[in-house]
């Protein structure tokens, strides 16, 4: 079945980090965290697509585990987002597997890993993981 996976990075914040003092700086993330639950619009960005057939054939070389559940849980959802939370665990499990993966599948862990990276050190940026079952014509 034709389709594709997209990986969606929170990209706007609605705080003007010059404007924030250093002493309010949880405060902002706790602001942003919260903030569809008051009127706040979270906009992302595509950072990634990869065909649906390809997403589940590189996943399932994860170890079982909570990071392989996590990722298949996209088959049941149809969307998954991919939080500070889970930064460790998918880390790992990704970089247990490395050895196994295709070129392409490389690739995308090391996109997955960098955007991982870049979670740990910011909190409040997410990803959102869609699966889509039309056609994509953005390729990364």
């Amino acid at each position: 079945m034709p389709g594709n996976v997209k990986f969606f990075k929170l990209y706007k914040k609605f705080v003007d980090e010059n404007d924030a003092a250093p002493e309010v700086k949880q405060l902002k993330y706790y602001a942003l965290a919260i903030g569809h639950h008051i009127g706040v619009v979270d906009c992302f960005s595509p950072v990634m697509v990869i065909e649906k057939e390809d997403y589940f054939n590189w996943i399932r070389k994860l170890p079982h585990g909570k990071a392989r559940r996590k990722l298949e849980g996209l088959a049941k959802w149809r969307e998954i987002e991919i939080n500070r939370d889970h930064v460790a665990t998918l880390g790992q499990a990704l970089s247990e597997a490395d050895s196994d993966f295709l070129p392409d599948e490389k690739k995308w862990t090391n996109n997955l890993l960098q955007l991982l990276r870049m979670i740990q050190k910011e909190p409040a940026i997410y990803l959102v993981v869609r699966l889509s079952e039309e056609a994509s014509d953005y390729s990364r």
